[in-house]
């Protein structure tokens, strides 16, 4: 489908898609000097002094390291896309063989719409479901206007991704697959794990009123009754070998075959669960993985809405990272709420009910059905997950202290982690990259010397706020620049991957990839993101190392959020306690500064 080609020129999304520069490849001198600043932080003496030996070795003048850059120097210049996108989709992702519900997937809760007639669930439904198809046109229509980020456009193409897409399970890597968005103009309702087609078209073509939805919804909980169905959707929870041998058992049928081609070519999945969360760690659990059954998790978009009304989305993140869908369910649920959606009349023309589809079983694939929900079952009871919803301050605050409030938070874990377990470990944040063509994500490193001091000096009584404060201010400064660095693709990460993938497999691998502070310096304790929206009460994903927590945050005008998830033995519980007490220690520090900063008042004559 790549290199992304606009259809219709004078069209705005993809209009900027040919001017972007290419990923550029980081220069390998000034790499190897900020991997080493990150290494400072988390290693001994001892052990850094190791590292910077094998470092310098293996990046000096014509040595290994220049040797490897000059091969994706050269990938570079015939690659249609850049010389990361197939290596990435394929290393993070479509290769990774563990489950992808908990390891990959993503999750967001919508707040709760004020309206009470939308705690009806089919009317809620309805409304997401006419939202997203609102969205979708300007998508397939290529209408929706690009994407900017400090005055100049990002890359738009993970939108091609978005919908009528679906990952398929394949050996030794999967795969995705786009159907015709205009084509192929149904979606699928999942309620009691039936699958059900439901067309968003009259037979001339009119898309249907949110009204004529809600009664098809409606239609669908009469015919799915309360007796489940077979849990067939437990088989996308997983391993991905599993899902590819029982898929290929399924498609031996030509009814499990046709079914199976609606469910992956469909614009979207709603699921209609049968669960009314009402906690924000119940809505968080339930929208990351529910029962697991009720569930397509190989569909990049799915929509799930409660017995309560209360909604939200799930995300498979294989081609498209979270801020496209977050872009597209901020829209729908904006647009909800401002009633800028249009809803259609509200007749009700006659309708030929949803139907739903077939699916032939036989004692082997009931038995692996069986496997896979036991397995699920398992995999979730060994996880915990809980939401710190932080309402002291937010944006709001950490604005008038003259600070990054991105950088303000990565510090605050920074410092719940250290009172947690008294030491600092290596962390993961998100910077984008789509600022150039195909462009996806790069690692910031929040580690640092100034953050490490910093954290220390906040935990250490005898040290004066004021000292506290400006230690503070160095090490958001510190983040900032990195970060910087990383949306310009220059973070470490991502050159390293790049070095090692293009080694040929006689090859000798290289001492610098053999180096124990290599994999230490990227296993990430601490896996973290932000997506901020108003209109969300959670959002997050699963732990990407079995000793590390996976802490989403959302960061809003007068509040903040984290959700902190882990297995159970990482007591997350704690974390999330931590949490609100360093931000409330910081704030102590950074307002006692700002009041001690502040002009004297001028005395009255």
């Amino acid at each position: 489908m790549h290199p992304l080609t606009p259809s219709a020129p004078n069209k705005p999304l993809y209009k900027f898609q040919q001017q972007l520069p290419k990923l550029p490849v980081a220069p390998l001198a000034e790499t190897a000097e900020k991997y080493l600043a990150s290494l400072k932080p988390i290693l001994s003496d001892a052990e850094y002094s190791r590292s910077e030996k094998i470092v310098r070795d293996f990046v000096k003048p014509g040595g290994q390291g220049e040797q490897l850059r000059e091969r994706l120097v050269e990938r570079s210049k015939t690659e249609k896309t850049s010389w990361l996108y197939e290596w990435w989709n394929d290393w993070a992702y479509m290769a990774y063989r563990d489950p992808v519900v908990i390891n990959v997937s993503y999750f967001f809760v919508f707040k709760d719409e004020i309206r009470k007639e939308w705690k009806a669930p089919a009317k809620r439904a309805a409304s997401l479901i006419t939202g997203a198809l609102e969205f979708k046109q300007r998508v397939v229509g290529e209408e929706l206007e690009p994407e900017m980020f400090k005055g100049g456009p990002l890359s738009m193409d993970q939108f091609q991704w978005m919908f009528n897409a679906c990952r398929l399970p394949k050996k030794p890597s999967d795969t995705t697959a786009v159907s015709d968005p205009v084509k192929n103009s149904h979606i699928i309702v999942v309620r009691k794990n039936n699958f059900y087609a439901l067309d968003t078209v009259h037979p001339d073509g009119r898309q249907l009123s949110t009204a004529e939805f809600e009664r098809q919804i409606q239609a669908i909980y009469q015919q799915a009754g309360d007796v489940k169905g077979p849990a067939v959707g437990a088989l996308t929870a997983e391993n991905r070998d599993v899902w590819t041998k029982v898929r290929d058992q399924l498609l031996e049928s030509p009814k499990n075959k046709a079914s199976l081609a609606a469910i992956e070519s469909a614009s979207f999945v709603v699921c209609l669960d049968d669960t009314a969360p009402v906690t924000r760690e119940e809505a968080s659990r339930a929208c990351w993985h529910g029962d697991g059954s009720n569930r397509f998790f190989d569909k990049p978009l799915q929509f799930i809405v409660f017995e309560n009304g209360k909604a939200g989305f799930l995300g498979e993140h294989s081609m498209m990272d979270a801020t496209p869908t977050s872009m597209m369910c901020d829209f729908i649920c904006k647009g909800l709420d401002r009633n800028t959606i249009n809803h259609g009349s509200q007749n009700v023309e006659k309708l030929t009910a949803p139907q739903k589809l077939p699916l032939e079983l036989n004692s082997a694939i009931d038995s692996e059905i069986k496997s896979a929900v036991k397995n699920f079952g398992e995999l979730i009871a060994r996880h915990d997950l809980r939401v710190q919803a932080f309402f002291d301050y937010g944006k709001d605050l950490i604005k008038k202290f003259r600070m990054s409030p991105d950088a303000y938070v990565q510090m605050a874990i920074q410092l719940a982690y250290y009172k947690m377990f008294g030491v600092c470990k290596p962390t993961y944040e998100s910077a984008q990259t789509r600022k150039f063509a195909f462009g996806r994500t790069e690692t910031c490193r929040s580690v640092s010397v100034e953050s490490v001091e910093w954290v220390k000096a906040m935990e250490n009584p005898s040290v004066p706020a004021a000292q506290k404060a400006e230690l503070g201010k160095k090490a958001v400064g510190a983040h900032i620049k990195y970060m910087n660095d990383a949306v310009e693709n220059k973070g470490v990460d991502r050159l390293w991957l790049g070095l090692k993938l293009a080694l040929k497999p006689h090859e000798p691998v290289p001492e610098f990839f053999k180096d124990p502070a290599f994999e230490y310096s990227k296993h990430w304790y601490l896996s973290t993101s932000q997506i901020s929206s108003e209109y969300y009460d959670g959002y997050g994903w699963g732990e990407v190392v079995p000793d590390g927590f996976g802490i989403a945050y959302m960061v809003k005008e007068r509040s903040l959020h984290f959700n902190v998830a882990s297995l159970n033995e990482m007591r997350p519980d704690r974390m999330h306690h931590y949490l609100a007490e360093a931000l409330r220690d910081m704030r102590v520090v950074f307002e006692a500064s700002m009041a001690a900063s502040a002009p004297a008042p001028k005395a009255k004559l």
